[in-house]
């Protein structure tokens, strides 16, 4: 009982904060800053001292007590000084050294600052495409050609934005912007199959037919009872035969649309695979649309990515990982190859270690620097809605370890990232922009 008692009380001291002087600093001991990440220039608010520099960079800050984590730590903290008493002299005026921090800290917060205002309005053009989208599907039997019409303009507005700049940034969008899937699907699918054909080097007229082909590629399953659709138990082959029927439903309702031939194309063959073993007419290589084959990666991708039951659905690094190494022979190489490079080996929504521990979640990537994404940091110090994201572009002493499974993770750290229960994305145009970088 008495030992029991002693190591209860071993692990409450362990547990307790620990606060030392600037003076105690060394390398090897966990810092936990109480501070607000604009007010430091530190990649993150905690983490381990690695060298004197940083060290020197704490003491900058003003801190009177500096929060340990002893059992994050690799030494015990230096004995405290004792600091005779002197008189106060004047404030020196500020060094080149400590003006050059000062612009740097500054630069800092306004790149975050525009980090956040980018991040806003990525969203906010997501949920006016997404609104879009409703609009059409309420037109498709009533008014088709203004369904036609209204992707037509929707479509035009996303090839101007993806055709008018070099680097594009895949934003992963906020729960609270989601709902039906098959209209989110649609659009995740345009988004990405127009950002492909543009890495492939498609003509603009080809590129908008692609787009407005995906928007209206899963057109056939309205015809197929929701009992069905929205099942999450696996399909009965009955079942299963069904849903392989919805490329041939979705003609005639394309025809009332007024499709072009290779809009048609992708309704048609979009589950088309290279090797023959797709639907519905099991093409294969040449017999599929080239627009098509472009598609039927995209479709692929999305659809491991956000199951019917999400306890199924791939996390996009396992997704791209599944299409490279077990599902390559369905889908033409090269292009494959490019929309592994367009996402990035961590694309937006993968859960992450970075080379100092830290876990996170990738937010954003950028096509020009596919290995240096956003990433939204666990930081429990840090309310949730105000998590730190670190841009590793700029914080180049980081990068990505490893990606992890949001199973791996602890009920705390899941709920802080929340890894998304389905993956949609949106594109910005203007963010991440690298001098020099293009395609």
């Amino acid at each position: 009982m008495v030992d029991k008692l002693h190591k209860q009380d071993k692990q409450d001291k362990q547990d307790q904060p620990s606060f030392i002087g600037a003076d105690q600093l060394c390398v090897g001991l966990y810092v936990c800053l109480d501070l607000g990440w604009l007010n430091h220039d530190f990649p993150l608010s905690s983490f381990k001292i690695k060298n004197a520099d940083q060290i020197k960079a704490i003491g900058k800050l003003g801190l009177k007590k500096i929060r340990i984590d002893p059992s994050r730590s690799d030494v015990p903290p230096l004995p405290q000084k004792e600091v005779p008493v002197a008189a106060v002299a004047p404030p020196a005026p500020p060094s080149p050294e400590q003006l050059l921090e000062a612009a740097e800290r500054a630069a800092r917060y306004d790149r975050i600052r525009q980090q956040r205002a980018e991040t806003a309005a990525c969203e906010n053009q997501f949920v006016r495409a997404a609104g879009s989208l409703k609009d059409i599907g309420s037109k498709l039997f009533s008014r088709p050609l203004e369904a036609r019409a209204s992707a037509e303009l929707l479509v035009g507005q996303m090839l101007s934005s993806i055709l008018s700049h070099k680097d594009i940034a895949i934003h992963l969008m906020n729960d609270k912007t989601v709902g039906e899937d098959l209209y989110f699907h649609a659009l995740n699918v345009s988004v990405l199959a127009m950002l492909l054909a543009r890495e492939v080097g498609v003509p603009a007229e080809d590129i908008r037919q692609l787009g407005i082909g995906c928007i209206f590629h899963d057109i056939g399953k309205t015809d197929i009872p929701d009992r069905v659709l929205q099942k999450t138990e696996p399909y009965s082959r009955a079942e299963r035969n069904l849903i392989e029927q919805h490329c041939t439903y979705g003609e005639p309702i394309g025809q009332r649309l007024g499709l072009s031939a290779k809009a048609m194309d992708i309704v048609r063959q979009h589950h088309e695979h290279m090797d023959g073993s797709g639907y519905p007419a099991h093409l294969k290589g040449a017999q599929i649309a080239p627009l098509a084959r472009l598609v039927a990666i995209v479709n692929e991708y999305d659809n491991l990515c956000n199951q019917h039951n999400p306890a199924d659905s791939l996390s996009p690094h396992e997704a791209l990982s599944q299409l490279f190494t077990q599902q390559r022979g369905q889908f033409e190489i090269t292009s494959l190859n490019l929309f592994i490079r367009c996402m990035g080996i961590y694309p937006p929504g993968t859960v992450v270690r970075l080379s100092d521990e830290t876990l996170g979640m990738v937010v954003s990537v950028n096509s020009a620097q596919p290995l240096r994404p956003w990433v939204l940091i666990y930081d429990p110090a840090i309310p949730k809605d105000e998590a730190t994201i670190v841009d590793l572009q700029h914080e180049t002493t980081l990068h990505v370890a490893a990606s992890l499974k949001p199973a791996q993770l602890s009920r705390e750290v899941y709920a802080y990232l929340s890894p998304r229960k389905r993956m949609t994305v949106y594109f910005d145009a203007q963010a991440h922009a690298v001098p020099g970088a293009g395609r």
